[in-house]
């Protein structure tokens, strides 16, 4: 066999060996990754609860429907009919950071995988190297000359490197990369459903306090009242000092309720104009009453087998279980033989005019192939721990399932009784109205003294801010609802172009 067919024949081995490890990078070592399935269940809660809840009369009592399978709308927050809060809640998608940064992190994350994609394809490069070089032993790369030469040498080539994916372990790895830019995909959505829930709870919560602040200083009014008349009544001896001292006592505690509300009205705009993105200086929108909410009449109650799909903390926790499922497989493949193959081909001459003649060809072909044997355990226990942290994010994933439901569970029934609290504060609220009215006409009459009217409006005062209380509890609990049910993000777009344009090298 002379050297062309021996050269020939190495030829012909290598494209053999090239061929097999392309046919085995098919293969992918490691547990494949099933998406959980879905809690077989037909309800949220232990007890069945009615369909609709109870009514009453006045702002926010009405009877709400729960409606299993309707549409969660994307933008939820519009069915409480308030422009103000629409507005709001518009600047503040534009211009919170948490958003912006959700954004950007998602982008690095999917960026993050298609860089690792390239691991798929061979590496490519060009070179060329022009040098000026002497001699001293009279001889030069490209043959004999005399003594002391000096001398130019020119290179270009072209190199190429490939590390066959044989057991799968660049797979895996670009695997778990496009799992974790899912797991920020659901990160910026639940970012994007607790900004708009907090937006109305908080909200709600300025429109309650708003209320409450009127009502406690109609009461204040009517106790610095009652005070008058009992000072008047000591001062001519017609009753005992000891009942204006109760009574200032009385006006003192009410008063002592008014800085708190204020503290935590004035610390609840601070949070509004945190939620917007700006400081509480310039934070400028107008304040939220009641008048400005209508409490959603007709509310979507999703089937227990699709909550999983809409919650963005199931599906976060999935994605978590995903990347962690295809570390196994790269661990397992960094334990087994890593292959890699390079050819380079290019021309070297003395002469710039001559580099690329035949006569100045150079070619390499090589192939090589590592296995580990001993590195003192670490690959073996990276294995390990990696089949571990796969398994807590098992039991994370579930843990999360649970939390939601009992997210869901809890709304449906705050909402339940929300409304029969409502009811009966309403029903307080009216009898206490009543009382107040007929103590007003028997006190014209002059059957009771003016003490008494006063009385009965400080008992009608108490009895409205229960009953604000318990109307802005409806308010919030509706949001809670539309939050542990996953706000509809599958209506939106919420991840921006740049974001969602960008494609990888695979599809």
């Amino acid at each position: 066999m002379n050297f062309s067919d021996i050269l020939l024949h190495r030829r012909v081995r290598l494209a053999t060996v090239l061929l097999g490890t392309t046919l085995l990078a098919g293969c992918a070592v490691g547990p494949n990754y099933h998406q959980p399935a879905a809690p077989k269940l037909h309800s949220y809660t232990t007890s069945r609860l009615p369909n609709s809840t109870a009514s009453t009369s006045g702002a926010g009592g009405t009877a709400q429907h729960l409606v299993i399978g309707q549409k969660i709308a994307g933008e939820w927050w519009t069915l409480y009919h308030s422009k103000p809060l629409d507005a709001l809640i518009r600047k503040a998608l534009g211009n919170n950071p948490s958003l912006e940064s959700a954004q950007y992190t998602l982008l690095a994350a999917r960026d993050t995988a298609r860089a690792a994609e390239g691991g798929f394809f061979p590496s490519i490069s060009g070179s060329f190297q022009a040098e000026r070089v002497r001699s001293g032993l009279g001889t030069t790369s490209l043959g004999s000359a005399g003594a002391g030469l000096t001398y130019s040498l020119r290179n270009a080539s072209v190199a190429v490197s490939y590390a066959p994916d044989v057991f799968g372990g660049t797979r895996r790895q670009v695997e778990s990369l496009h799992a974790q830019a899912e797991q920020q995909r659901f990160a910026l959505e639940a970012t994007y459903l607790s900004l708009t829930a907090n937006i109305v709870t908080a909200s709600v919560t300025e429109a309650s306090l708003t209320a409450q602040i009127e009502a406690t200083e109609r009461i204040i009014r009517a106790e610095k009242g009652l005070l008058d008349i009992l000072d008047r009544q000591v001062a001519l001896g017609g009753i005992p000092e000891t009942n204006a001292i109760t009574q200032r006592t009385q006006l003192a505690q009410t008063e002592a309720t008014l800085p708190p509300l204020r503290k935590q009205l004035a610390q609840t705009r601070d949070q509004l104009a945190a939620y917007e993105g700006v400081p509480p200086s310039r934070f400028h929108a107008a304040d939220f009453t009641l008048a400005d909410l209508a409490l959603p009449e007709s509310l979507p109650v999703s089937l227990p087998s699709a909550l999983v799909r809409q919650r963005p903390d199931i599906r976060e926790a999935a994605a978590v279980l995903h990347q962690d499922t295809a570390q196994v497989g790269v661990a397992t493949a960094n334990m087994l033989p890593q292959i890699t193959l390079s050819a380079g081909i290019g021309h070297e001459a003395l002469d710039g005019q001559a580099l690329f003649a035949p006569q100045t060809l150079l070619w390499n072909l090589a192939a090589g192939i590592t296995q580990p044997f001993f590195e003192g355990g670490t690959l073996f226990y990276k294995r390990r721990a990696a089949v571990a942290t796969m398994k807590a994010a098992a039991e994370t994933y579930e843990n999360t399932v649970v939390l939601a439901f009992q997210n869901v569970a809890d709304a449906l029934e705050a909402l339940h009784y929300d409304a029969i609290a409502l009811a009966a504060d309403t029903a307080a609220e009216h009898d206490a109205q009543r009382s107040l009215n007929l103590i007003e006409r028997q006190f014209r009459l002059g059957g009771v003294p003016y003490t008494s009217v006063l009385t009965a409006e400080q008992t009608y005062e108490s009895a409205v801010i229960t009953r604000i209380k318990a109307t802005a509890q409806r308010y919030a609990d509706t949001a809670a609802l539309f939050q542990a049910l996953g706000g509809g993000w599958w209506h939106r777009h919420d991840v921006k172009k740049q974001v969602e344009t960008c494609c990888g090298v695979l599809p």
